[in-house]
């Protein structure tokens, strides 16, 4: 670890680089996380039924009665446990000018480790779910001339599956959003603000699906956790998210932060300690709840 680089002067109010929330919190509170039943420490049972369908009426018989209902479990396991320690001394406190405070330090890790690591998870782990359930990945290069194709075909695919029209998501990389707004054949919208002239050219739904934008450092294909997030040299970039909340689901097991005083255990130092227990995974019978686009490995 680098030596503090204590300052003389110190302007009130950290100065980091620009960071962005959560993008994918919509997803980490899906509905579904309220009807999840846990099965010991770290696995979630999710109940499914079967039932035969209707069959000509014997008018002649009574005929026979025998169960045409079946259950089953689908069984998940949490793998994602994360933990996040540091001592923080209270003479580098003084020293540095109050830059290196509690309060400063929490809020760069959740701005710069934290929000962007549940949003990588949230990326590569749906797209692992994806493949292991043979979902919709499309390698199509898009463009400006095609992006709105690719898009209607994502959607008349989900339609075809019979997934609710109402509550999807796109997320999609900048690079994306810029073809959106430079579509050909896109019907546009522009508002003019009568007050100050601005005009308004986002494109923020497309047959009232909401677009969220999400940096393209968080949509990748694979990561590696060793320490953070850093995208694995084999991972790929996924372009587009189509998302119904419903087809997926994001338990937190369990969650821990504490701050301990300087004593004697500590070595005369602040503690501080987080901990998080969760994952993300798609009910493998509504995979289709969930479809991407995804840059060809060729």
């Amino acid at each position: 670890m680098a030596v503090l680089n204590y300052a003389e002067a110190y302007l009130q109010g950290l100065q980091q680089r620009f960071a962005v929330g959560l993008r994918f919190n919509r997803l980490y509170n899906t509905p579904n996380n309220q009807d999840i039943q846990w099965v010991g420490a770290k696995t979630v049972k999710i109940p499914r039924i079967d039932v035969t369908g209707m069959v000509d009426v014997d008018r002649d018989s009574t005929g026979s009665y025998s169960r045409e209902v079946d259950n089953s479990w689908e069984v998940k396991e949490l793998q994602h446990d994360r933990e996040f320690r540091t001592l923080i001394d209270p003479v580098d406190v003084d020293e540095t000018n109050m830059a290196v405070t509690i309060a400063n330090t929490t809020r760069v890790f959740n701005d710069e480790e934290k929000i962007p690591e549940m949003d990588k998870y949230m990326a590569s782990k749906l797209h692992s779910e994806i493949e292991d359930y043979d979902g919709e990945i499309d390698e199509t290069e898009p463009t400006t001339e095609n992006i709105l194709e690719l898009y209607d075909d994502l959607m008349e695919k989900m339609d075809e599956a019979e997934i609710p029209a109402e509550g999807r998501i796109m997320y999609v990389t900048p690079s994306i959003n810029k073809m959106l707004k430079n579509a050909e054949d896109l019907q546009r919208y522009i508002r003019v603000d009568q007050n100050t002239n601005d005009v308004s050219r986002n494109v923020r739904s497309l047959d009232e699906v909401d677009i969220e934008v999400v940096p393209s450092s968080r949509m990748k294909t694979a990561y590696d956790f060793t320490q953070g997030a850093v995208a694995d040299e084999d991972a790929l970039q996924i372009n587009m998210i189509l998302v119904h909340p419903r087809a997926m689901l994001s338990p937190l097991n369990y969650e821990f932060v504490s701050l301990d005083e300087p004593s004697a255990t500590t070595g005369g130092k602040y503690l501080y300690y987080e901990r998080s227990y969760w994952d993300v995974f798609i009910y493998e019978r509504k995979v289709d709840g969930v479809m991407m686009n995804v840059e060809s490995g060729t």
